[in-house]
């Protein structure tokens, strides 16, 4: 399978699960560039989403007009700016007159800068977490990184909360007992490298039932992780090494750096959701493509129907 087909095949895994559901009311927030508009739209036009667009009007219609992109039949919450807009999208997902925020053109830390306060509404009993689902052509399925967009340095109670976040992601998708490769650069415990004692520690925390759902095994090297010879060769015996469904890196520069990597040079396609919240967020990029708003979309759908049935 070359790496088109790759990409293709993340999309089409996602819609063929989310499509059958049927849409869900997101809330886009200032989606007040042609892209992100762009986004809404099409995803609405293949049924993942009813929007509802939280802008100021006068400027969404200019951008419709200039890229000739039809607004008739969607639902515009007029708002005085980007900020003005978190604030009112959060209120609508409190409200539960959404069930989903996707980010538009403002910048990542005023959406959420809306959703973290204690007095919004939006946190739950568990830490606000980013995950990014990836497929590449070098691996055999699609697997999570987490976190490489929200949570800058975790702390061990907040790495716990990022596998569990993404534990539950991965059963969403289907995954029901996924492997979990907690990475550190190397795959054993060094007191002088912290990110190796919190891979452990989650580990002990595994075997004493304080975080369920899923195998865990770390500290794992990335090559460990993914590679059953680079395991077998370092003498690694373990149920994750070599097939994990799920990588937590130590922090979000790794994260962030690995993600990267392995889209623009590595040919991965990605989709990317923040769990945690009373919602599912989508936290698109300026350089995001259709496909990867399409299927980041298609994922957000899919916590909201898990959400319907087990409220967070």
């Amino acid at each position: 399978m070359n790496a088109k087909t790759k990409k293709d095949a993340l999309e089409r895994m996602l819609l063929a699960r989310a499509r059958p559901l049927g849409a869900i009311r997101m809330a886009v927030v200032h989606p007040c560039d042609a892209p992100s508009l762009s986004a809404a739209l099409d995803a609405r036009k293949a049924g993942l989403i009813d929007p509802v667009l939280v802008a100021p009007r006068a400027k969404l219609e200019r951008i419709a007009r200039a890229n000739r992109l039809a607004l008739k039949g969607i639902a515009i919450e007029d708002a005085a700016h980007s900020h003005d807009a978190a604030a009112r999208a959060v209120a609508l997902a409190r409200t539960g007159t959404v069930e989903a925020l996707m980010k538009g053109s403002l910048h990542t830390d005023e959406l959420m800068g809306a959703v973290v306060p204690a007095d919004a509404g939006m946190r739950t009993a568990r830490r606000i977490t980013h995950c990014f689902l990836m497929h590449t052509p070098a691996y055999p399925r699609p697997f999570l990184i987490t976190d490489a967009a929200v949570n800058i340095a975790p702390t061990l109670e907040e790495k716990a909360d990022i596998v569990r976040n993404a534990i539950a992601l991965a059963r969403v998708i289907g995954v029901q007992t996924p492997r979990v490769a907690i990475l550190a650069a190397v795959e054993l415990v060094n007191p002088r490298m912290p990110a190796t004692l919190d891979a452990a520690a989650l580990c002990k925390m595994a075997d004493r039932g304080q975080i369920t759902g899923g195998i865990l095994d770390g500290p794992l090297a990335f090559d460990n992780a993914v590679s059953a010879e680079a395991a077998r060769i370092k003498g690694i015996k373990s149920d994750v090494a070599g097939r994990a469904d799920v990588l937590v890196v130590p922090d979000l520069e790794s994260g962030n750096m690995l993600a990267k990597q392995l889209e623009y040079l590595g040919g991965a396609s990605s989709a990317g959701i923040v769990m945690g919240a009373r919602v599912p967020i989508v936290l698109t990029s300026r350089a995001d493509n259709c496909e990867s708003r399409m299927a980041s979309c298609a994922l957000a759908l899919l916590v909201a129907h898990r959400n319907r049935a087990a409220p967070p």
